[in-house]
């Protein structure tokens, strides 16, 4: 078991916070549960304070600003202003990839329409879009396949906070089993589910760290049934290196706030000799206004009197041009264009709004890779629970997948110049090219029956019929 110490130093998390676990093999873990009772406090302990944290922030709960001690004065306004970065970013990201669903298809009709079948009773749109959201945040997302009682293939999320996945000590760093540890609130024990290719073992994981067997559960699954998705090679969420900036600019932003209070709350300095007690200039000042009575020498002279507010000196361009700074900066290293920009307000060609999407495109190349790489051991699994249960059978490598970046729709102007050219498209490219037909050769199939059924019914096509309705013939 591959588990060392690191000292964190000034790192925000420590090296330990993002390993993978690894081990020798599935039936070693079996028999050796202190080291499974390790790598359960390794997570509990290194690994789920760096997630609490990501998903604080995503919460809008930043924890610099919200926890560390600001202002030592106790007179001074003390505002605390978080912005929530994180949560744009990600939600960005994901609207980015899968605003538009995944699309996928085979090319068997059949074996196409009982995948469908099965994505649509997951609601794998919803499920899809969540894995990338967990992707974003954590930097990592995992999904458990399963057959419910009804025999159902099933696929859900699992939480992050509770689920690893273990992978072996070789170069080809295969899976070999899955832990997913669920705490009560309201009992000090814990239930632990091992998952290997051939079985579910379930643990109740008491107080004093001690495993003990519940059930074992025998899954034919011929795979670990617990994918995870990897948003890089590093396992980084998308805010996750930009945190300090954002602290920064909290800090920034709440430090402005405080000036303006502070301005408010402005000491009042009044110079000369003045017969004015300290009660009387309290409720002058609460009043708004001050009077002040010049002394009167024997001479016949009046002394000088002032009274001005002593505040700090705001340089606003300085300041204000320091937080733009920032803000850029966060927005440039997570590679989400700035839309506040005086051009995001014009009308752009595609090929504008893609160049400003250059780097996210570069990042969005990256997630896809991995992330179709985990949905095809989704679809490995299900093929393999769809043979034991003799339901049919499927090559994954035949399952198409397909992205589509959720872009403002500038594809009309790309079809007006086609068209100019002289070009033709045929039904099934400008099908495939609408984001709500899920699938294209279905939606050919659906027009071909209806025109078959018109043929029929009137002698001609549809899309005759509807050419003379418009004619005002019949």
């Amino acid at each position: 078991m591959q588990i060392t110490n690191y000292t964190q130093g000034k790192q925000r998390f420590s090296a330990e916070s993002n390993i993978h676990y690894r081990y020798s093999s599935a039936d070693n873990l079996i028999n050796n549960l202190d080291d499974l009772t390790k790598m359960i406090l390794h997570h509990q302990n290194q690994q789920r304070p760096r997630l609490k944290t990501l998903q604080e922030y995503y919460k809008g709960n930043n924890e610099n600003i919200l926890v560390d001690k600001r202002r030592r004065e106790d007179h001074l306004a003390d505002n605390r202003a978080t912005h929530n970065f994180a949560k744009y970013v990600s939600q960005f990201i994901q609207g980015y990839m899968v605003g538009v669903p995944i699309k996928t298809s085979y090319p068997n009709d059949g074996v196409d329409e009982h995948l469908r079948d099965i994505n649509r009773y997951n609601d794998a749109d919803e499920h899809n879009s969540d894995l990338v959201l967990d992707q974003s945040i954590y930097g990592r997302a995992y999904e458990l396949i399963y057959r419910n009682q009804q025999d159902e293939v099933k696929f859900t999320a699992l939480s992050v906070m509770e689920t690893f996945v273990i992978y072996d000590d070789t170069v080809e760093f295969n899976p070999i089993a899955a832990v997913r540890y669920v705490s009560k609130h309201f009992e000090e024990e814990t239930t632990v589910h091992l998952y290997t290719n051939r079985e579910e073992r379930i643990y109740s994981f008491d107080s004093s760290r001690n495993l003990k067997l519940k059930e074992e559960l025998h899954r034919h699954y011929d795979g670990i049934p617990v994918i995870e998705y990897e948003n890089n090679k590093y396992r980084q969420g998308d805010f996750e290196d930009v945190l300090t900036l954002i602290d920064l600019y909290d800090s920034a932003q709440s430090d402005t706030a405080n000036y303006m209070q502070d301005l408010n709350d402005a000491m009042l300095k009044i110079t000369g000799y003045l017969d004015l007690d300290t009660e009387e200039a309290k409720k002058q000042k609460d009043a708004n206004i001050i009077l002040l009575q010049p002394e009167q020498s024997t001479e016949g002279k009046f002394s000088d009197v002032d009274a001005e507010y002593i505040y700090k000196q705001y340089d606003v361009g300085g300041t204000e041009a320091y937080k733009d700074r920032v803000f850029n900066n966060i927005l440039l290293f997570t590679s989400i264009p700035n839309l506040l920009d005086d051009t995001s307000t014009n009308q752009q060609s595609g090929e504008a709004i893609k160049m400003k999407l250059f780097a996210l495109s570069q990042k969005r190349a990256t997630k896809e890779r991995l992330f179709k790489k985990s949905l095809r051991d989704r679809y490995r699994i299900i093929d393999n629970i769809l043979r034991v249960a003799s339901e049919g059978s499927f090559d994954v490598n035949e399952i198409s997948i397909t992205f589509t970046e959720n872009l403002p729709s500038m594809i009309a102007k790309d079809i007006e110049w086609f068209s100019k050219m002289g070009g033709e498209l045929s039904n099934q490219t400008m099908l495939e090219n609408l984001p709500f037909i899920e699938n294209a050769q279905e939606e050919i199939e659906l027009i071909e029956e209806e025109n078959k059924l018109n043929q029929e019914l009137y002698g001609f096509p549809a899309h005759e019929l509807e050419e003379d309705d418009d004619d005002g013939e019949q």
